[in-house]
C-alpha cells in the first residue's frame, strides 16, 4: 500500500482518483490546489504524488519544481486535459516521473504508479548501501594520532600479516580492521567478525570450528563455524582479551598449522584465512596474571596497531561532527543541523569517556531534539550534564 497526495483543482477528477486509488488499497490525501498540497507535502510523507498542470493559483509545473527541490526521490505523476508534447517534455525536464493526458486512462495510471513506487523504493535501497559502505571505508580525521593509523593500514592491508588492534571501547577498532579487509587482495572474500566477549565460554570452540552432528546434546546437524565461513577472506577476533584458555590453544593451532577440526571430530579441515584480533585489555598484563597464553599474543601481534581516543585527537571534533551530522540527518530524514563555533569548542571541552561511539550517539541526540543551528547552549543541556 502506498500513500498518495492528489492535488487537482477539479472536485469529480480528485474524488474519482479517490475511489479508484482506495480500491487498490491506496492510502490518498487530496489537495484543491497548489499551495495547499505543498503544505500537506511539507507536514507528511508520501511514496506517490499526482498534480494537475493547470491550476488557478498555481501552476502544476511550479508545484513540481518546488517538490523536487525538497524531496528529488518522490515520483511526481502530472496529469492534464490541456496537455501537448511541449508540456509533457516541460514536465520530465523539471523532474516529473511521467506525463498522463486526461481523460485518464486508469489501467496506464496504475501502471505507472506501481512502476515509480519500484523505482523509488530502489533508490532508496541504494542510498542505505551507499551509506552502509561508507561507514564501513571512512576513517575520518587528520590529526597526526589518526594519520599514523591510516598510514599503517595503507602499508599493511595489501600483505596477509597478521594484526592486532588495540584501544579503547568505542574508538573504532572494529573500523580499522574493516579497513584493513577492505585494502587487501581479500576484499572480495567474506569478511567474518567474532565478538569473543559474548560468546559463552562453553560454546566458543563450536562458534570459532564448528561442530559435527551429535557433538553435545543440542548439536542436531553438522555445523560450520566462523574460520571455515572465513576460508579465503577474514576473520576478525573483537575482543579477544576475553577469550577462554581452551579456545586461545585452538586458535594458536590454527594459526600455526592453517588447520581446524569441528568439535566432535578427529578430521583436519584446511583454512586460508587471515586472522585480526582486537582488545581494549592490556595483554601483557593478562599475561602475567594467567589469563592469556603468550604464545597467542605473538602470533597475533605480527603488527600493532593503537586506536587513539577521541580525548588523545580532540582536533578532530569539527570534521567528526561535519560527517555524523551529514550522516544521522540523512538517516532520520531530518535537515542536515550546522553546528556553531561555540557549539564546536564547547564539544572539545567535554572528556568523551566513551570515544567515537559516545560522540554520535550525542550528536543524534542533538539532531532530534535541537533546531537547524546548534550552539554551546544546546551543548550544554543535552551532552554536558551527564560529568557535571
Amino acid at each position: 500500500m502506498s500513500k498518495i497526495l492528489v492535488i487537482d483543482d477539479q472536485k469529480s477528477i480528485r474524488n474519482t482518483l479517490k475511489d479508484i486509488l482506495e480500491y487498490e488499497k491506496h492510502e490518498v490525501v487530496l489537495a484543491e490546489n497548489g499551495p495547499q498540497g505543498l503544505e500537506l507535502f511539507d507536514n507528511d510523507k508520501f511514496d506517490i504524488v499526482l498534480c494537475d498542470i493547470k491550476m488557478p493559483e498555481m501552476d502544476g509545473l511550479e508545484v513540481l519544481q518546488k517538490i523536487m527541490e525538497k524531496s528529488s526521490d518522490t515520483p511526481v505523476i502530472m496529469i492534464s486535459g490541456h496537455g501537448n508534447i511541449d508540456t509533457a517534455v516541460d514536465a520530465i525536464k523539471k523532474g516529473a516521473y511521467d506525463f498522463i493526458e486526461k481523460p485518464l486512462d486508469l489501467n496506464r495510471l496504475l501502471v505507472t504508479m506501481r512502476n515509480a513506487v519500484e523505482r523509488k523504493n530502489l533508490v532508496t535501497e541504494t542510498k542505505v548501501l551507499r551509506r552502509k559502505v561508507s561507514r564501513t571505508t571512512d576513517i575520518v580525521g587528520e590529526s597526526p594520532a589518526i594519520q599514523s593509523v591510516k598510514e599503517l593500514i595503507e602499508k599493511v592491508a595489501p600483505t596477509d600479516a597478521r594484526v592486532l588492534i588495540t584501544g579503547g571501547n568505542g574508538t573504532g577498532k572494529e573500523l580499522v580492521a574493516r579497513w584493513l579487509h577492505e585494502k587487501s587482495n581479500r576484499s572480495e572474500q567474506p569478511f567474518v567478525e567474532v565478538n569473543c566477549a559474548a560468546i559463552p565460554s562453553e560454546l566458543i570452540e563450536s562458534e570459532l570450528f564448528g561442530h559435527e552432528k551429535g557433538a553435545f546434546t543440542s548439536a542436531i546437524k553438522q555445523r560450520k563455524g566462523k574460520f571455515e565461513q572465513a576460508d579465503g577472506g577474514t576473520i576478525f577476533l573483537d575482543e579477544i582479551g576475553d577469550m577462554s584458555l581452551a579456545a586461545q590453544a585452538k586458535v594458536l593451532r590454527a594459526l600455526q598449522e592453517n588447520v581446524i577440526s569441528r568439535v566432535g571430530s578427529d578430521k583436519d579441515i584446511k583454512i586460508d584465512v587471515r586472522v585480526l584480533a582486537a582488545t581494549n585489555k592490556n595483554l601483557q598484563k593478562e599475561i602475567q596474571a594467567g589469563n592469556f597464553r603468550e604464545d597467542l599474543y605473538h602470533r597475533l601481534s605480527v603488527i600493532l596497531i593503537h586506536v587513539p581516543s577521541l580525548a588523545d585527537r580532540k582536533e578532530d571534533i569539527p570534521l567528526l561532527t561535519e560527517h555524523f551530522s551529514k550522516l544521522i540527518s540523512e538517516e532520520l530524514g531530518l535537515p542536515k543541523h550546522d553546528f556553531d563555533a561555540s557549539a564546536i569548542a564547547a564539544l572539545q571541552e567535554l572528556p568523551w569517556t566513551g570515544n567515537i561511539r559516545e560522540f554520535r550517539n550525542v550528536i543524534e541526540r542533538l539532531i532530534i531534539l535541537c533546531n537547524n543551528t546548534i550552539t554551546d547552549k544546546e551543548i550544554k543541556i543535552y551532552a554536558a550534564p551527564r560529568w557535571e
